[in-house]
């Protein structure tokens, strides 16, 4: 790229975050936002001016997101605008009246992606499903994905692409998968068409990718240093994206040319015709960027900005434990000391600079820069290359991975939830539980609410912990078949480790090996244990592992261990294999290794199923199992293997609480991957080995009902539902259905119904 790329205008308007972008032809722009309004901005594509002011659409009761633009036709002479909230609603409106025509009503959670295919509207929500719309109706719906599908695009081929926080795209001709891509390790949160080669996805994980139709990688583009949000690309071959680390990036043959900082979270971006871009801002403000001199802001706008930038790094920059500009500036230093050597940090422009009271002189001596809190700074828990005072691992339940939840004490926990939830893509009645959690897990007991405060979708007043409200949030969370725990969706998996403790293990027997003249030459050098502590400091960094890598090295060297050590010893480096699986290069060279002929799987199961069986080996070798799961790459592993593992296991999964527990979520996790691949066989077999943990008397209650929700989920299938009435699995619902534990009765209940539906 020869030239770069320069702020040409801001366009101003919205009360809140702009979190979507609608390049209407060269008609001008559409944005959404937090404000829970559309507006549509004209624009000159001569000169990037705005005529007039922009057309206010206002009809969600919440924040707005996606938006497609309907070209011209009889029904819409002006065009169109189509727009979907976080009310689960999409609103179909007339540019030229600026009236809304249709509502489409039919979502249980938000709609996130919207696409035109002809005249029909496909729409994409957090509740798993798409939608075809015509006139208004809904006309077509269908399961998409196991987990929320976050975005839809319709391809020149005619295919509609999707992708989901099932870290997959799909490709759909019609109602019909025909292709799965797999290679991102977290959420899809964004596509675009990238002419004639395929389509472009922005991933939580940090990184775009272009691929092929074929599912291929064409290119991976990593670069941002948190959740990449939206991406695009234009007839040029530029690719464009917008970033939570409050950046767009440009990027030329997978290479980034160009950092756009912004004064906040990036939530979308766009190409215009001409080559400029539009980016949406967390701060409110639509920004038009360009290489053209004639369309660059003056020097006064391009001022105006640089200050806007430089306050936000200000405000976030974090100097002794304390933000920057909470910080007392250099005139607090014509206040006297009060005792000899008292020190005071201030600012100092960008810096904090720490002085101590000199009592024999009388003054303040300069000390120096102040680079980090004194006693804290280390100590600082980092998200996303972020510190914060708290990063609390969040379970949500129903089978959804643990999420970040970063959180400052100065902050106000509603305003954290409502960013956080918009961040995850949750639904806004979880608001009042994230507010309880964090007001519980910091310790602030009371939190003195701003009466003022006024909700951004609802534009009520808060629900206050103790108070009372007459808007109380209810869960939109999707039901299904108005079951309580059935179908399962999604995986579980081990991700938690204690990796001193492991580390710590390994030493201990190594130690043991070294005092053992017939065992020293199976012990570790010192070279090999700083090996094993580099790989372990890899994978405690879990911010940075979209972009963190392990040496060939590193994966020989334990798969060494767990050949070569005895077998009362290879659980801390299952343990540490556990880990590795759920890590991005980690996962990519154990399937390397696997599908070159080196089945380094296959060896832990038969290591830890070999006599004398050991319950540690036992237990790391399932929740290793169950981490597979996560990443589809290895899908087709586990159900190729599925008998071999099965049966391997089934000996030993009463052997303890923990060891039950591993092995039902792995039977729970072999259900929900059964019923997606539609293996009747594999179905019946795990069947078979959830009716035996159901039916055990010994057997811990959590273990009991991951069994019991595996056997209701199979049985919405009718051939396996026939069986298990065969097997008398009424009995097991009754008795379920009468336990004192309520979460065994609910889903006792819920197979109890299932068996009398005809």
């Amino acid at each position: 790229m020869e030239m770069e790329y320069n702020l040409s205008i801001e366009l101003r308007g919205h009360e809140d975050d702009v979190r979507r972008i609608c390049v209407c032809e060269n008609v001008g722009i559409a944005t959404s936002s937090r404000d829970k309004t559309v507006r549509f901005w004209p624009l000159d594509p001569a000169t990037n001016r705005v005529p007039e002011s922009p057309k206010v659409m206002v009809g969600h009761t919440s924040f707005v997101g996606p938006l497609a633009w309907i070209s011209p036709n009889d029904e819409f002479p002006g065009g169109g605008i189509v727009s979907g909230g976080m009310d689960t609603l999409g609103m179909v409106w007339d540019l030229k009246s600026g009236e809304r025509v249709h509502v489409l009503r039919g979502h249980e959670m938000q709609v996130t992606g919207i696409a035109l295919d002809d005249r029909d509207i496909v729409t994409s929500s957090v509740d798993c499903t798409l939608k075809r719309w015509r006139n208004g109706k809904a006309v077509e719906s269908w399961e998409a994905h196991n987990a929320p599908v976050q975005a839809v695009v319709k391809l020149p081929s005619g295919e509609l692409a999707t992708g989901s926080s099932d870290t997959t795209l799909k490709l759909w001709k019609g109602k019909t998968c025909v292709h799965t891509f797999v290679g991102h390790t977290d959420t899809v949160r964004g596509l675009a068409v990238m002419s004639d080669l395929g389509v472009l996805s922005a991933s939580h994980d940090g990184s775009v990718r272009l691929w092929a139709l074929t599912g291929q990688v064409l290119l991976e583009m990593v670069g941002h240093q948190s959740i990449v949000y939206s991406v695009d690309s234009h007839v040029s071959g530029l690719v464009l994206s917008g970033s939570e680390d409050n950046t767009a990036r440009i990027w030329k043959d997978g290479v980034c040319v160009q950092v756009i900082e912004h004064p906040g979270c990036v939530w979308d971006v766009k190409f215009l015709e001409n080559g400029d871009i539009v980016t949406a801002c967390s701060d409110g403000v639509v920004r038009i960027w360009t290489t053209y001199e004639d369309r660059a802001a003056n020097p006064m706008e391009v001022q105006s900005f640089s200050e806007q930038l430089s306050a936000y790094k200000i405000s976030r920059k974090r100097v002794g434990g304390l933000k920057l500009e909470e910080l007392p500036g250099l005139d607090s230093l014509q206040v006297p000391g009060t005792s000899d050597g008292q020190t005071k940090v201030v600012r100092e422009g960008d810096n904090g600079v720490a002085y101590s009271w000199n009592m024999k002189e009388y003054k303040w001596d300069k000390i120096g820069e102040v680079v980090d809190g004194p006693g804290e700074g280390l100590k600082r828990p980092v998200l996303d290359g972020k510190e914060y005072d708290h990063v609390f691992d969040v379970d949500i339940g129903d089978g959804e991975p643990i999420r970040k939840l970063p959180y400052n004490r100065s902050d106000n926990p509603y305003d954290t939830a409502d960013k956080w939830l918009l961040k995850e893509n949750l639904p806004l009645s979880y608001r009042q539980q994230v507010v309880d959690f964090i007001l519980e897990n910091t310790g602030q007991k009371t939190f003195s609410f701003d009466s003022s405060f006024c909700d951004p979708y609802t534009g009520s007043n808060a629900y206050v912990p103790g108070g009372t409200s007459a808007n109380h949030a209810i869960s939109n969370k999707p039901t299904f078949n108005n079951f309580k725990h059935i179908p399962k969706k999604g995986v579980l998996i081990f991700d938690v480790a204690q990796f001193d403790g492991i580390l710590k293990k390994m030493s201990e027997f190594n130690n043991t090996l070294l005092s053992d003249q017939g065992q020293k030459q199976l012990s570790l050098t010192e070279v090999e244990m700083s090996r094993v502590g580099a790989v372990v400091k890899i994978l405690k960094d879990t911010s940075h592992y979209h972009s963190s890598n392990f040496a060939d090295v590193d994966i020989d060297l334990l798969l060494k261990l767990l050949n070569s050590w005895p077998l009362s010893m290879v659980f801390p480096v299952i343990d540490i294999l556990r880990m590795m699986i759920l890590h991005p290069d980690g996962a990519s060279k154990l399937l390397k290794l696997i599908n070159g002929g080196n089945d380094a799987l296959i060896e832990i199961i038969k290591k830890v199923t070999m006599s004398p069986v050991i319950p540690a080996n036992v237990l790391t070798g399932l929740r290793a199992l169950n981490n597979l799961f996560k990443n589809t790459s290895f899908h087709q592993w586990l159900q190729y293997h599925r008998s071999e593992i099965l049966d391997a296991f089934s000996a030993y999964h009463a052997s303890n609480k923990n060891v039950q527990f591993a092995y039902s979520t792995l039977i729970l996790n072999f259900a929900v991957l059964l019923i997606e691949k539609r293996d009747e066989e594999g179905q019946l077999q795990v069947l078979s080995a959830a009716l035996e943990i159901a039916e055990a008397e010994s057997i811990d209650l959590d273990s009991k009902f991951r069994a019991l929700v595996a056997i209701g989920s199979l049985m919405l299938d009718g051939s396996v539902k026939r069986i298990a009435m065969d097997l008398d699995v009424e009995s097991i619902a009754k008795a379920a259905k009468s336990s004192k534990d309520s979460k065994i009765a609910e889903v006792g209940a819920d197979i109890e119904a299932l068996t009398k539906q005809s």
